[in-house]
């Protein structure tokens, strides 16, 4: 499982390494992880003067053009040799996402020489790979979405 180190890190730390964490697609050949990161943010509206005497709208000749914010779904997947070790993965998996660094986070996807600074919003339905109550290597998945307020792009 070393190809999943370094791919990616949050606040520096390789979230593989630390928490048997990586990102996961819904089925084989999604493309889940890559549309969210990659889709850019929507643009701020231009303010126009709708002058009854006239058809349409007026803009000024120069649109400056910015950015909003953006929420950025992840899948997310954890995986561990026993019960007790995927158990305190997660729980410091989510942990570390809700509390960040001073509630940022800083991620860095190495393949794409991307770097983006959100914060968490909500986790969504946690769904379980293997049995829990079932001694052995036990693997979830689970959606987080988090907020983007300066989209990178």
């Amino acid at each position: 499982m070393e190809a999943l180190e370094g791919l990616v890190t949050i606040n520096g730390i390789d979230i593989w390494k630390e928490y048997g964490a990586f990102l996961v697609e819904e089925k084989r050949g999604g493309r889940e992880n890559l549309t969210a990161i990659m889709t850019p943010a929507k643009v701020k509206s231009h303010v126009g003067v709708n002058i009854r005497e006239r058809d349409g709208s007026r803009y000024s000749a120069k649109l400056d053009v910015r950015d909003e914010e953006r929420d950025v779904t992840l899948h997310f997947a954890i995986f561990a040799p026993t019960v007790a070790e995927w158990l305190e993965r997660y729980k410091a998996f989510i942990i570390m996402l809700k509390q960040g660094k001073d509630g940022w986070l800083t991620f860095r996807f190495s393949q794409l020489n991307l770097t983006m600074r959100m914060f968490y919003v909500i986790c969504g339905a946690y769904r379980p790979l293997t049995y829990l109550w079932r001694e052995g290597v036990q693997a979830s998945r689970f959606k987080v979405t988090f907020k983007e307020p300066e989209p990178s792009f």
